[in-house]
């Protein structure tokens, strides 16, 4: 099948079966699939990308980005690479399954995926609620950053917020698991604040990425925390620790891999009952 008979495969596509659901934005002579504020971008598809009789690959060279980054997006289609862009006061979120590993031998894969989703499903939506981008996943890792793209949303105390709801969600979780007798998960958070430089890398499947010093530290804050508690460190304590909502617990100078010892901070929903 032609080229072009790809590009008008998919605009049919969109227009028969999207438009009629408000999910449709023409733009000169790019067409984008809108869906909650997201748009699924229609790259111009190669015939070796597209196979031969099937349907089923419409969905490989569709690239999904958040409103904000569009500009990232056109600039990249016109010259095939974009400047980076520093945000100064971002607020990186890093999370982490203990035990991934043991409890994947334990599970189908198909069991382990479905648990996967339904924990990254849920943490998708902490993240739509207090306005955080999130970043990606990398195996059973997660990974979301308040500050970007919009500087205006998503700011410290929000994802401190969205962390401790996390952990919340993954404790009822785990007591429903473990009273139907399955395997759970139990995981960590680790968040720093600091700059970091955005961008879009890559020819295939290119995405939205960060990069920095500040999303290593909070990846350490992940690994030098413990198993139901939100890690955050002495830059995020900064920045929240008047917020009247929490409570800490300070941790003393705690050594991160590849860091030295870096002081750290638990911390917890206050309780203005007690």
């Amino acid at each position: 099948m032609p080229q072009a008979d790809h590009n008008a495969l998919l605009k049919r596509i969109a227009r028969e079966r999207l438009a009629p659901h408000g999910m449709v934005q023409q733009g000169g002579s790019r067409t984008f699939l809108k869906d909650r504020g997201w748009f699924m971008v229609m790259i111009e598809f190669q015939p070796s990308s597209f196979a031969r009789g099937s349907y089923l690959n419409v969905g490989a060279d569709l690239h999904f980005f958040p409103r904000e980054h569009m500009a990232f997006y056109c600039g990249y289609r016109e010259a095939g690479f974009t400047e980076a862009r520093q945000f100064d006061n971002a607020t990186i979120l890093f999370t982490d399954f203990k035990g991934f590993t043991q409890l994947s031998e334990q599970v189908t894969p198909a069991e382990l995926v479905q648990e996967l989703n339904a924990c990254f499903k849920e943490f998708d939506a902490l993240m739509t609620k207090y306005h955080i981008e999130k970043i990606k996943t990398i195996g059973d890792a997660y990974m979301a950053g308040g500050g970007l793209p919009d500087p205006q949303h998503g700011s410290p105390a929000d994802v401190v917020r969205a962390a401790l709801e996390m952990q919340d969600f993954m404790e009822h979780h785990k007591a429903e698991r473990n009273a139907a007798g399955k395997p759970y998960f139990e995981m960590r958070v680790g968040i720093h604040s600091g700059p970091v430089v955005a961008g879009i890398v890559g020819v295939k499947k290119f995405q939205y990425d960060i990069w920095g010093d500040t999303v290593n530290t909070a990846s350490r804050m992940e690994s030098s925390g413990e198993v139901g508690q939100v890690n955050i460190s002495e830059a995020t304590y900064a920045l929240v620790k008047n917020e009247a909502s929490f409570t800490f617990i300070p941790r003393g100078k705690v050594q991160a891999k590849g860091k030295g010892e870096m002081e750290m901070y638990f911390v917890e929903m206050a309780d203005h009952n007690a």
